[in-house]
């Protein structure tokens, strides 16, 4: 026994100077190997025809070095549009394995910051990734023209370095930057996109004082799941996506906030402590969710947008409270990297991380 214990020592001590010694080409290999699988990677070649929707980002404006800003990426055959699109949202497209290139264009559901941090880097890598002759289509209600021309003026000297430094063939000029494409609802509802058998309805949602704000709902091949953008319960928003497969609503849980409210107070930061406070009357409850999607006669509900930040799925059940007895399909907590796909004309609804 004591000679193998010996032995066994020798040979990790052995194995040991073998890395070490040997550290760079290893290092080298392997980055070539990991090179060559990022450049390779293509996920939506590899999904089949149907409705998809992944989240490339389920936080919120707190720190949460797990999940990214409020994102979403629905994929329709071959129509690829983003839903909102906060800090590190193309971060997490890119470790999900869809380039920026392939988005059709961007929609938006209201201004809020977190909301739209995100969207310089996907209007780069749209025209850097594809080459793009025409800018990133910009969706949204009133008010999406200025914050697209706040964004383009923020780019132009960084559009001029890429041109003089890739060229016209790499990065043509008419390509960068983003359009507004503004929409009015009048009414609850209104069509916004209708081709290639998927229709957008944009709907309006309560996110008092925030106004104008929307959800959107995509109809395809028989599916159809809805994204709640910033809403406190909404009988708008459960008219609207009655009938949906799968509905992706934000969540806050006050019984947890409060707990940071109360930490911010104890700590004197009496104006931290206010915004907690005042933030808890214009996002949906776990259980005002699933009630929402009860209502709604929905298959799943995914929860996203998640206040206060959730570091470990082991917090998950504290966080749902009592949700679940509030709906009788399924609901998940949303993380960064799912994706959520729905055949056509099927009531099948599956799941997989991309990350």
């Amino acid at each position: 026994m004591k000679r193998i214990g010996i032995g066994f020592l020798v040979l990790v001590m052995l194995t040991g100077a073998a890395a070490f010694v040997f550290q760079k080409p290893i290092g080298q290999f392997a980055f070539e190997r990991a090179a060559q699988q990022l450049a390779g990677r293509n996920q939506l070649a590899s999904l089949t025809d149907g409705l998809h929707i992944g989240l490339c980002g389920t936080g919120s404006p707190m720190p949460n070095p797990q999940r990214a800003g409020p994102c979403n990426v629905v994929i329709a055959g071959d129509q690829v549009l983003v839903v909102d699109m906060g800090e590190n949202g193309n971060r997490n497209l890119n470790l999900m394995g869809i380039s920026a290139g392939d988005v059709d264009a961007l929609l938006l559901t209201h201004f809020h910051s977190d909301h739209i941090d995100g969207i310089g880097p996907l209007m780069l890598f749209h025209w850097t990734r594809g080459a793009s002759t025409a800018p990133l289509p910009v969706h949204g209600p009133e008010g999406v023209e200025q914050v697209v021309a706040g964004f383009n003026a923020a780019y132009v000297l960084d559009h001029t370095y890429r041109i003089a430094h890739h060229g016209e063939t790499v990065v043509p000029s008419s390509g960068g930057g983003a359009e507004a494409r503004p929409f009015a609802i009048k009414g609850d509802s209104a069509t916004i996109l209708k081709g290639g058998g998927l229709t957008v309805t944009a709907f309006k949602v309560d996110h008092d004082p925030i106004r104008p704000a929307v959800g959107y709902r995509f109809d395809y091949k028989g599916r159809a799941l809805c994204i709640s953008g910033d809403a406190a319960k909404s009988a708008n928003l459960i008219a609207v996506c009655r009938g949906a497969d799968l509905i992706v609503h934000d969540a806050l849980q006050p019984r947890l906030l409060k707990e940071v409210e109360a930490a911010f107070a104890a700590q004197g930061n009496a104006n931290t402590a206010k915004i907690f406070h005042d933030i808890q009357d214009y996002h949906s409850t776990p259980e005002q969710a699933a009630e929402s999607a009860q209502a709604a006669r929905a298959q799943m509900l995914v929860l996203s947008h998640l206040v206060p930040p959730l570091p470990a799925a082991y917090l998950y059940p504290a966080f749902l409270g009592d949700a679940p007895a509030r709906f009788d399909g399924e609901i998940a907590v949303g993380e960064d990297g799912m994706l959520f796909s729905l055949p056509p004309n099927s009531e099948a609804i599956d799941r997989r991380s991309l990350m």
